[in-house]
C-alpha cells in the first residue's frame, strides 16, 4: 500500500489512446499524495508523462486530451518517411509547456525514442520537452520521423515500450509500472485488422513482462473494451486508469 508522501519512480507505457488511461492513474497518485521523484515515458505514455513534469495535474491533463482530435493533432503530408506530419502534434504540446527544456522540470524525466536510421535506443533527458516528447510518439511508416540533433528518432516502444531502465539506471528505490497491454484480454479474430491488433497486443504484453520483476507496483488497467485509435474511448480509458490504480493502492 502506498501512503501519503511516499516516493516513487513510475514508468508510464506505450499504447496510442489506450495510454489514457495513466491519466486515471495519475489521478489516482495525485490523490493518494504519491509523491514521484523520477518520471519516464515512452510514446502515449511519454506525453502524459512530458505534460504531469511540466506540472499539470492528472485533472489537468485529463482536459488537454479531451479536447483533442487527430485532425488537431496530424496532418496528410505525403514524403518518402511517412504519411502524416508530427507538428500539429508538437505545436499541441508546445502550448501547454512553452519552450521548457527536460532538464529544467521538477524531476528527472527520461522518454525513449529509438534511431530508425541506427537502430538504437534513445533516451532522451535533455533538451526541448515538446520535441522529445514527439519523437517518442512517432508511430514509424504513419508519420514522418522527428530529426533531431542528426538522428532521425520514433516511438520508441519499438525497443522498450514499458520504460524501466531509466529508472533502474537512476537507482530508483521503488518503481511504479503502467502497462496498458497486459491487461487485454483476447477473441477469435474476425478479420486481418484484428489479427494485427491481437499480434501487437501480444507482443509488447510479452516485452513487458520478461522486464517486470523488480516492480513494486505493476498497475494493468483492462483497456480490452477500447481500440487503440479512438479518441471517443478518452474518458472511459481515464475512469478505468483510475479504477485500477485505486485498488492497487489499497491493497
Amino acid at each position: 500500500m502506498m501512503t501519503r508522501g511516499s516516493r516513487f519512480g513510475l514508468a508510464l507505457g506505450g499504447g496510442a489512446v489506450l495510454g489514457a488511461a495513466h491519466i486515471g492513474v495519475l489521478q489516482a497518485l495525485d490523490e493518494a499524495g504519491v509523491e514521484i521523484t523520477h518520471l519516464a515515458g515512452t510514446s502515449m505514455g511519454a506525453l502524459v508523462a512530458s505534460l504531469y513534469a511540466c506540472g499539470l495535474s492528472g485533472k489537468e491533463i485529463e482536459a488537454v486530451a479531451g479536447e483533442l482530435r487527430w485532425p488537431d493533432i496530424t496532418a496528410f503530408v505525403p514524403s518518402k518517411l511517412g504519411l502524416l506530419s508530427m507538428d500539429r502534434m508538437e505545436a499541441t504540446l508546445r502550448r501547454h509547456m512553452g519552450s521548457t527544456r527536460m532538464e529544467d522540470l521538477r524531476f528527472p524525466l527520461a522518454l525513449i525514442t529509438a534511431d530508425i536510421a541506427t537502430g538504437e535506443k534513445v533516451v532522451l533527458r535533455e533538451g526541448d520537452l515538446a520535441t522529445a516528447a514527439t519523437a517518442s510518439a512517432c508511430v514509424p511508416g504513419l508519420f514522418i520521423p522527428v530529426e533531431r540533433e542528426g538522428r532521425l528518432l520514433v516511438d520508441g516502444g519499438i525497443l522498450e515500450n514499458l520504460p524501466l531502465s531509466p529508472l533502474r539506471k537512476w537507482g530508483t528505490e521503488r518503481i511504479v509500472a503502467v502497462d496498458v497491454h497486459m491487461g487485454r484480454r483476447f477473441h477469435r479474430p474476425r478479420n486481418l485488422q484484428e489479427i494485427l491488433s491481437n499480434a501487437l497486443d501480444m507482443a509488447l504484453a510479452h516485452q513487458a513482462r520478461e522486464r517486470i520483476s523488480d516492480v513494486d507496483i505493476l498497475i494493468t488497467p483492462d483497456t480490452t473494451s477500447w481500440s487503440r485509435g479512438q479518441m471517443e474511448d478518452i474518458p472511459a480509458l481515464v475512469r478505468e486508469g483510475y479504477r485500477v490504480a485505486r485498488e492497487e493502492l489499497s491493497s
